[in-house]
């Protein structure tokens, strides 16, 4: 059986060659065949909500195997990571990837329904493997966020890269080994 991997986009449009629509296509193209890649479309992309995004990522849990690869990007990486934080999983995560996503909570990021418990690494310690990716010329997303997330993470493996914008268009190829090696 293929490894599955759950890919969470970002807010913001979503057709093609909007959002994260070239991440996807670019992991896609990178996995090739051996894995299943599930990229479900998310409620209300422009004017998005937790429990909205939330009651759609139990459904896609529901529905998939035992055994996930997750991949959040921007709002989809803060809305796994919340997800996981606030409810029992009896999934097995082999990872964790993280990529641009904001830390809810920080000034200008603090939109409530967002921000994460204080508490919420101690409960994915459960997921052995953590990575994080952010780029250092991120134009939505400051690379400090990233600083953030390492400090509550600090076994996450920590990728901070340059001219790769937010959107990531050209792809992560340390994310396509870092899956790969898992």
């Amino acid at each position: 059986m293929k490894p599955e991997i759950l890919f969470i986009h970002s807010a913001g449009p979503q057709g093609q060659y909007e959002g994260s629509d070239f991440l996807i296509s670019y992991i896609r193209k990178a996995l090739g065949r051996n894995y299943s890649i599930h990229s479900p479309i998310m409620p209300h992309t422009e004017n998005p909500h937790y429990e909205e995004w939330k009651e759609k990522l139990k459904r896609e849990f529901n529905s998939l195997g035992d055994e996930l690869i997750l991949i959040g990007h921007s709002l989809g990486g803060s809305v796994l990571l919340k997800y996981l934080s606030e409810s029992s999983q009896s999934k097995h995560m082999h990872g964790l990837f993280l990529v641009a996503a904001p830390y809810w909570g920080k000034q200008g990021w603090d939109v409530n329904e967002f921000v994460l418990q204080n508490d919420f690494a101690s409960q994915l310690n459960d997921i052995s493997n953590i990575h994080l990716y952010h780029s250092k010329d991120d134009e939505v997303v400051d690379a400090s966020h990233i600083r953030y997330y390492s400090q509550q993470f600090p076994r996450a493996t920590v990728h901070e890269v340059n001219h790769r914008g937010h959107l990531f268009s050209k792809g992560i190829p340390e994310l396509i080994i870092d899956i790969q090696n898992l």
